[in-house]
């Protein structure tokens, strides 16, 4: 197995720390021999992203429970898949849609224009999660006959049919809305078999399904720590390791086991309060933006392996990323921004791995250049999502930002938790939706340059996705295009 980067002695006490942490009981007994188990952290709160914002979610459920009328291809193209095809008029404001025929829910529902239409009603109408946003650009949605679906927009729109890629475009059926949160209904090749808080979601292989049914029944199971994780690969709790935020780990295992590094869309934002004190200055987050050394936080945090954005919001597979370094580290420049304040901030930690390794150095290189800083841990997810993103009471934080082209939910919307508000962004958000590709492009450059001229927020590297498999398991791609870790195509020798 190959080493990554300049990586951390472990000590092997640690490893045996908690070996068995994550296998209790409870979700043990809820996961069927012979299912591909992969362990990960994060554990959502609930399976309803209707109401729910965050990566865990949908993560669990998109590709597996739920699927959308388009599906993202590896070069970033809306394909078809619930859809047969679709027809866009000359104005580019409406979208006919052939189904598939003979799709079902797992419930038995069929799969119709009927049940696409409500699919697109109810995030317009009833969904509470901040990427609800993503459909408002529709203006009508019409059934024309069992299997054709006709949307209109409100204007152009080059964001729409992509969203309806991910979760904003998870077909769903009326019957199983009120179970939302402990039994999702959907079209995909899995069911949920059960849902323990904070420790694992399992899931049922369909026979039913619709097109190439999963190998094997799956589940994920949620651990605190990397070392907790990698300690259940070890031992054969678990058959793989996805999203590993330990990548120094990586020298403990024998050769045996294979190691991939993908692609994500995992901004590590360090979010600045754009309404609060101090950081409604922006020299104050122009400073920070310059005392952090990005490099030095790749290396320590992981490995080496993430990738640079020069500071910008944008992963290098969208087409508006751009080869600038905004904000190279300069700690003179910061002091000077400064002017001789010694501004107090706290930096509001959610408790995950990277985010706490990160923290640490973070912390030394904004005191090194004059801030007086604090460090808070929170609970992840449930006092985060409630404290920083939902009421926004914070300072400044520190979270990977994993869902796709997420920028204008970032810095489009004055009453997100960064509090972001700039007319000249929100407007080249705008027209780079309703232009033309290659103006989108342009206007999306120009939308970058204008939010890191603010210093609205750093991001400090894009996440690599690291993902250990034990011997026998195949079918893996490590790359994250969209939300969801789909798991039917997942093999473990010695399964069907």
């Amino acid at each position: 197995m190959k080493l990554f980067g300049a990586m951390c002695s472990i000590l092997s006490a640690a490893l045996l720390v908690g070996c068995s942490a994550g296998s209790t009981s409870t979700n043990i007994g809820r996961i069927a021999p012979g299912s591909v188990i992969v362990a990960t952290t994060g554990a959502p709160a609930s399976l309803d992203f209707t109401t729910t914002s965050g990566a865990a979610i949908p993560q669990a459920l998109m590709g597996n429970v739920y699927e959308t009328l388009v599906r993202i291809d590896d070069s970033g193209q809306p394909q078809p898949f619930l859809a047969n095809s679709w027809d866009v008029s000359q104005d580019r404001l409406e979208y006919t849609f052939h189904l598939k025929d003979g799709v079902t829910f797992s419930n038995g529902d069929a799969f119709t224009a009927e049940t696409a239409a409500f699919s697109i009603q109810y995030v317009q109408d009833s969904w509470t999660n901040g990427l609800a946003k993503q459909m408002a650009p529709v203006e009508h949605v019409e059934v024309l006959d069992p299997l054709t679906l006709r949307v209109r927009l409100k204007a152009p729109s080059n964001s729409w049919l992509w969203s309806m890629g991910t979760l904003t475009g998870a077909m769903m059926t009326p019957s199983g809305i009120e179970s939302l949160a402990t039994d999702p209904v959907g079209t995909g090749p899995f069911t949920v078999k059960h849902f323990a808080v904070g420790e694992s979601v399992s899931f049922d292989a369909r026979a039913d399904y619709w097109d190439t049914p999963a190998r094997q029944d799956a589940a994920i199971r949620y651990f605190a720590d990397a070392v907790s994780s990698v300690n259940a690969l070890r031992v054969g709790d678990v058959d793989m390791v996805w999203a590993l935020q330990a990548p120094e780990l990586l020298r403990t295992l024998p050769d045996a086991f294979d190691v991939q590094v993908g692609t994500t869309n995992g901004e590590v934002l360090l979010s600045l309060n754009n309404k609060r004190a101090p950081f409604d200055d922006p020299t104050v987050r122009q400073a920070v933006a310059y005392a952090i050394d990005r490099h030095a936080l790749d290396d320590v945090v992981w490995s080496g392996l993430a990738t640079d954005t020069g500071g910008a919001p944008v992963p290098p597979t969208d087409p508006w990323a751009q080869d600038k370094d905004y904000y190279p580290f300069d700690p003179d420049t910061a002091r000077e921004l400064l002017a001789g304040r010694e501004p107090e901030i706290t930096l509001t930690i959610p408790s995950l791995p990277y985010a706490q390794d990160a923290a640490e150095l973070i912390y030394s290189q904004l005191k090194d250049v004059g801030f007086k800083v604090k460090l808070e841990t929170v609970e992840f997810p449930a006092v985060w999502l409630s404290q920083v993103l939902k009421q926004g009471d914070y300072q400044a934080s520190l979270i990977a930002h994993v869902e796709p082209r997420d920028m204008q939910t970032l810095f489009g919307n004055p009453d997100y938790y960064l509090g972001y508000d700039s007319a000249r962004v929100r407007e080249d958000f705008a027209r780079a939706d309703e232009g033309t590709p290659e103006e989108q492009v342009a206007r999306m450059r120009d939308a970058v340059d204008t939010i890191m001229a603010d210093a609205g927020a750093l991001t400090l590297v894009n996440m690599p996705n690291i993902v250990v498999t034990a011997p026998g398991v195949s079918g893996v791609d490590p790359n994250v295009i969209t939300d969801g870790l789909v798991l039917s195509g997942v093999r473990k020798e010695g399964t069907s």
